[in-house]
């Protein structure tokens, strides 16, 4: 689902690195759990960033649903790249600290974790992230999530 589909209300947010876009997408890519569950960048916008990651077993848990592991590590770095959105350049992003609530067993074709930037600091940023599942234009929510986000010098991506 396109960015605009579930929030047409996102917070306008001027980012700090004009070559944003291509940062979020060397950072994501050079992921290698990012590339090992197979997810992908959906959307990039200053302070939000959607990803997807198509079902298959090998990101399945015992019952057959999407593992908590995997969408977890989806919302967090969903947050991580919308705050990495409005950090300077030479900087990067790191979690501190998050709480997530699963809500639903996750299923769906495909998961897609929205990470938007609640508040931007100079060194904190609080997000949050939301997981759906999508199958035949159906969607559930599968989790919920608080984010911290510290901006490290000298940290590229």
């Amino acid at each position: 689902m396109p960015m605009d589909a579930r929030a047409t209300d996102l917070p306008r947010f001027e980012p700090r690195n004009p070559d944003y876009e291509r940062l979020i997408r060397d950072s994501f890519y050079k992921q290698g759990l990012m590339r090992t569950l197979g997810a992908e960048i959906a959307d990039i916008v200053p302070g939000a960033v959607d990803l997807r990651l198509p079902a298959s077993d090998g990101v399945t848990q015992q019952h057959g649903y999407i593992h908590a592991g995997a969408t977890t590590a989806l919302a967090d770095t969903a947050a991580g790249c919308a705050a990495l959105t409005l950090f300077p350049a030479g900087t990067g992003v790191l979690t501190s600290e998050f709480k997530v609530n699963l809500l639903n067993p996750a299923v769906g074709d495909v998961v897609v974790a929205e990470g938007r930037v609640i508040k931007s600091g100079r060194r904190l940023t609080i997000c949050k992230a939301d997981v759906y599942g999508e199958r035949n234009n159906a969607s559930v929510h599968i989790l919920t999530g608080l984010f911290t986000m510290v901006c490290v010098e000298n940290l590229e991506g």
